[in-house]
């Protein structure tokens, strides 16, 4: 087991539990570290719980005091939990440094970390990176908001390892120190206002990614997208550029047959089996981070024409009676079901909603040309209705769930269309996940057979 290095608090609170903050709390007990642990929902009848007690935390459970911050060194926040938090607050009128569970790799480990954020794409190129280093005989384990606590990834990583690590902008915002020997930077969208406050302070939470690199470091970021193109001007790290429109010697690119390395001929479009313009962008920043990470391009060629995407993200869950049904609950924002959208070019009948964050939805008229049907749902349900009447869907229905949706979309669609589920928003209305979501998407068009 890694032990902390150089981690100069003694006294520390672990503000919400969850996976990551269980993983951090039993991290800092191991290395000795005196953990007081609050959390408003947990309660002693929880088995970890007990563990972390028997282990030495204290305990303060069921509310949120402000004695437990008395001398306090730093907070380590389980990264939903926002800093408009009563505890958060005070602890930054004190002076008393807030991070996130990840902000603990860089006490853990001096082997490379790979770092992956963006607004949409993670999670695939994420698993691209993994799967081609894999391919190519690379020792990698990954971890982060993909859905493994990266304290424990790192506890256990092996000297010959890299880690490859997905980041969303709650944890990002917890980072001071932490180094990224990669870090990928795909997209910027309006994302999560709700809890950092504005586009801006979104934006800065992404760039801890490069913050701390040096010109040995390598940033590998989306030249077509603008608001990244201007936030990596101030990067220290090399940099490499990649983008599906023009080529680039220092980078990875496309033209109309073949993807490219700087000027590598990679692999021929028509062999990927991963469908979508955005995805020919996720694979782009994934070639290029694992060519160099010590990928193969045998071993990138054997990912691309065989990994047909990850579970919730436009995941093909199969034909029924000649209809082709994706899951695509993972998309949570109107950029990703934009993306969605335009990876089909005829008769979709589409599946939307979800948590109301304030928002419209005008930005997805343009992509809704060839949507012959939708039926919406969730709080969100009128809303899409709107932008599906300014687009002139034929038919637009309302569900109250996803389930629901489903046994009222079927019936619109014929031989050879896509059902699609991309919701465009949240799941927290009516689901606690997207992956919860996306589970009753498929178990909903299973019981259609």
């Amino acid at each position: 087991m890694n032990v902390l290095t150089n981690f100069p608090y003694q006294h520390v609170l672990v503000l919400g539990l969850a996976k990551s903050g269980t993983a951090a709390a039993t991290v800092l007990l191991e290395n000795h570290i005196q953990v007081t642990i609050n959390d408003g929902m947990a309660t002693l009848e929880n088995s970890s719980v007990q563990k972390l007690q028997t282990m030495g935390a204290e305990l303060v459970l069921g509310s949120h005091p402000l004695s437990v911050l008395d001398e306090k060194d730093i907070i380590v926040k389980n990264p939903g939990i926002r800093y408009d938090n009563v505890i958060v607050e005070e602890a930054e009128r004190r002076g008393i440094p807030v991070i996130s569970e990840v902000e603990l790799v860089h006490y853990l480990t001096n082997q490379p970390v790979i770092g992956i954020t963006g607004s949409n794409g993670k999670t695939t190129t994420t698993t691209l990176i993994t799967e081609m280093l894999r391919q190519s005989n690379v020792s990698v384990k990954v971890a982060g908001n993909i859905g493994v606590v990266a304290t424990e990834v790192a506890s256990s990583l092996q000297p010959e390892e890299k880690m490859v690590m997905e980041l969303s902008s709650f944890q990002l915002q917890g980072t001071n120190q932490l180094q990224f020997s990669t870090a990928v930077l795909l997209n910027l969208f309006e994302a999560h206002l709700d809890y950092h406050g504005s586009f801006d302070n979104y934006v800065q939470a992404k760039c801890n990614i490069f913050k701390n690199q040096n010109e040995r470091d390598y940033l590998i970021y989306n030249a077509d997208d603008d608001n990244v193109s201007a936030v990596v001007k101030t990067a220290r790290a090399t940099k490499v550029p990649f983008s599906s429109s023009r080529p680039f010697t220092d980078g990875a690119w496309m033209d109309d047959e073949f993807l490219y390395f700087k000027d590598e001929k990679i692999i021929a479009i028509r062999e990927i089996v991963l469908v979508g313009k955005h995805n020919m962008e996720n694979i782009l920043a994934a070639i290029a981070t694992a060519k160099l990470n010590g990928a193969s391009n045998e071993g990138i060629y054997q990912v691309l024409t065989t990994f047909s995407g990850v579970k919730h993200r436009l995941e093909f869950v199969g034909v029924i009676n000649g209809r082709y049904i994706y899951n695509d609950s993972k998309a949570t924002n109107i950029l990703a079901t934009k993306k969605a959208l335009a990876a089909f070019n005829k008769n979709v009948v589409l599946l939307a909603g979800g948590l109301d964050r304030g928002n419209t939805f005008e930005e997805l008229i343009p992509y809704l040309h060839h949507v012959k049907a939708m039926v919406v749902f969730g709080e969100t349900a009128n809303k899409l209705k709107d932008a599906g009447v300014a687009a002139n869907v034929p038919v637009i229905e309302k569900a109250f769930d996803v389930q629901q949706a489903v046994e009222v979309a079927f019936p619109l669609t014929d031989e050879q269309d896509t059902l699609l589920l991309s919701p465009a928003c949240a799941s927290w209305d009516q689901y606690k996940t997207f992956e919860e979501r996306g589970d009753m998407f498929i178990q909903a068009v299973h019981r259609l057979k």
